[in-house]
């Protein structure tokens, strides 16, 4: 059974949704980055953490794809041209939109108060409505990659989710009924009433 270890305010919530969108088994312990439980699992002290029997996996990007490929579900074949175009747009949602919030993040909380720069942050929500724009005018159907939910809808989504609790400016209509699209998921609907 995979070990999930992460708090669900985390990046941590990818990894779980994904595991409740394929219906596999899971066990999940809420664990916050930096403590030696997690640094004892990932030297970085980062979350999430997986673990598949011994080996350990960290970065949930890296931990969707290895549980879509493993379970041949919410992504297209390794090797087509269409796997290429997804893995492009979870790379460009981690540098265009996740970076912008993470940022912000560091510079509201995470780096030590002299090493904060509050100046930076209009500068990381202008961007990041920019390229929110830019994303939902290329979208190919009602989620990313189409008519069907993939991987990166769970990425987006979820940095839509955590772009409303920061404080980011939502203007985009459509990237709303996006976010409120995604999270009315069957999955989402069982995991928050599992973490509650």
């Amino acid at each position: 059974m995979y070990k999930v270890f992460g708090i669900p305010q985390s990046r941590a919530f990818r990894v779980i949704w994904m595991l409740e969108e394929i219906e596999i088994e899971y066990e999940h312990f809420s664990l916050k980055p930096g403590s030696q439980e997690v640094k004892n699992l990932n030297r970085s002290g980062k979350v999430p953490v997986l673990m598949d029997g011994e080996e350990i996996l960290s970065d949930s990007s890296a931990i969707i794809s290895y549980l879509g490929d493993k379970h041949e579900q919410l992504c297209f074949p390794r090797g087509s041209i269409e796997r290429a175009r997804q893995d492009a747009m979870v790379f460009r949602i981690i540098d265009e939109v996740d970076m912008m919030l993470w940022g912000a993040a560091r510079h509201s909380f995470i780096l030590p108060e002299d090493m904060r720069v509050a100046a930076i942050k209009p500068s990381l929500k202008w961007e990041f409505q920019k390229n929110i724009d830019n994303i939902m005018n290329e979208r190919c159907g009602k989620f990313l990659m189409g008519e069907e939910f993939m991987l990166p809808d769970i990425i987006l989504a979820h940095c839509g989710r955590w772009a409303r609790s920061a404080k980011f400016p939502l203007e985009n209509e459509s990237f709303n009924e996006y976010i409120n699209l995604c999270y009315d998921r069957p999955a989402v609907k069982r995991l928050i009433k599992r973490l509650s």
